[in-house]
């Protein structure tokens, strides 16, 4: 099966689309991949380095259900007819698309099927679910300035779902569970004052 980004660009720039573009259309190319296509894609407008604003809230609700649903092995998505059906403007979507290629190459570089359990036996999908669905929690919260690193954790363990890698996936949620310690404590940090650990992590790579 080609590399995901190979069917992104196929997908968005090299076949003609409607001016819309659904949820259902863009699972209906995922293949046996849905899950981790489903969560690298939704994850990347929140994890570009300037991430489109507006998204991370919805997105983040419909990665929560996918996490969910993966945990428990199911085998297709579910989604409500009315998400399913939702579409957006598909020139929105190749924006997206367009600033997120050159990232997923280079990780996709790097790929490569190995530790596959991971991603396929209960364990691995309770761990791997787990750390998305804290990821999509995280995404949830209105915080300004916390979004982009869940994604970023949500988007690397999906990539690793897509490949079959799970030394990826598991490198993934494992970044996912480091900034769930830094986004509680951002959290912490808004509520009782004082500075949060993602305050200091900056503070240390500027000086």
């Amino acid at each position: 099966m080609a590399k995901l980004s190979t069917e992104l660009n196929r997908y968005f720039f090299e076949e003609d689309r409607q001016p819309e573009v659904k949820l259902g259309d863009i699972v209906a190319i995922a293949g046996e991949r849905t899950f981790g296509f489903l969560l690298v894609l939704l994850a990347l407008p929140s994890a570009l380095p300037i991430p489109a604003p507006g998204y991370s809230t919805p997105f983040g609700i419909l990665i929560f259900l996918l996490a969910i649903q993966f945990i428990i092995g199911a085998k297709q998505p579910w989604f409500p007819a009315k998400v399913a059906n939702a579409s957006m403007k598909v020139e929105a979507a190749r924006s997206v698309v367009k600033k997120g290629l050159p990232w997923l190459k280079r990780l996709e570089n790097i790929t490569q099927p190995r530790l596959v359990f991971v991603c396929t036996r209960l364990p691995g999908r309770v761990i791997v679910g787990s750390a998305i669905a804290l990821m999509a929690i995280s995404m949830m919260i209105p915080i300004p300035g916390t979004n982009t690193l869940p994604a970023m954790g949500i988007f690397l363990t999906g990539l690793g779902l897509v490949e079959d890698d799970g030394a990826i996936a598991i490198a993934g949620a494992t970044l996912c569970f480091l900034i769930a310690v830094l986004m509680v404590s951002v959290i912490l940090a808004v509520i009782y004052g004082g500075t949060s650990l993602l305050d200091r992590l900056k503070d240390w790579i500027k000086g």
